[in-house]
């Protein structure tokens, strides 16, 4: 290496832990989706291990899942995947008008999952203190619904920014990034409802 070149590279290291595939913030979410997913899976492993160790039919009498409700419910939440997906696609092509329409409209589909999974709580007729049937019942989806308010939280934020024209087709990672964490909070639903209501 000549002098000249060493100068150049004492002066100017190269950038240390950079991928050409994944950017840091989208690697970032995606590891911490990661870790949400072990999360889950603790409480999934809890769940079929009452399944097999109570030795009995699900849910226990004399209580019933609302399982057409959370049916129609799954239906609302993973439609909202696909307005994310228009939001995001809208900005990639610089349409501000359908990224505001697509954004708008995840936040209100998201809401109406949750306001009904709440309604659910009120009206299913038993609560987590009915024994270990009633406690992972409330665990695993109130930990999705947890995660719903937290995107929900996130999406507000990112639609108040496309409201001020804070994104572009170039600049979109703040819409990229909530609709990963969306898309993953859909799937998870779908997940939970097969696991709890179908099975």
């Amino acid at each position: 290496m000549s002098a000249h070149a060493e100068a150049h590279h004492g002066l100017h290291p190269p950038e240390a832990h950079k991928s050409s595939r994944v950017d840091a913030p989208t690697l970032g979410m995606l590891l911490f989706i990661a870790s949400e997913i072990m999360l889950f899976g603790s409480f999934f492993t809890a769940y079929f291990f009452i399944r097999t160790a109570g030795n009995s039919e699900w849910p226990l009498e004399p209580f019933h899942l609302p399982v057409f409700v959370a049916g129609v419910n799954t239906a609302i939440l993973v439609t909202s995947s696909f307005t994310i997906h228009w939001a995001l696609q809208s900005i990639k092509r610089g349409n501000r008008a359908g990224l505001q329409a697509g954004l708008v409209l995840t936040l209100a589909l998201g809401s109406t999952f949750l306001i009904t999974q709440i309604l659910e709580y009120a009206r299913i007729g038993f609560s987590p203190a009915d024994g270990a049937f009633g406690t992972i019942f409330y665990g695993l989806t109130g930990l999705h619904g947890a995660h719903v308010f937290v995107g929900l939280t996130i999406l507000t934020f990112a639609t108040i920014r496309a409201f001020r024209g804070h994104f572009s087709a170039s600049h979109h990672h703040g819409v990229e990034i909530p609709g990963i964490y969306w898309h993953f909070v859909d799937v998870m639903w779908i997940v939970v409802y097969a696991t709890i209501y179908l099975l």
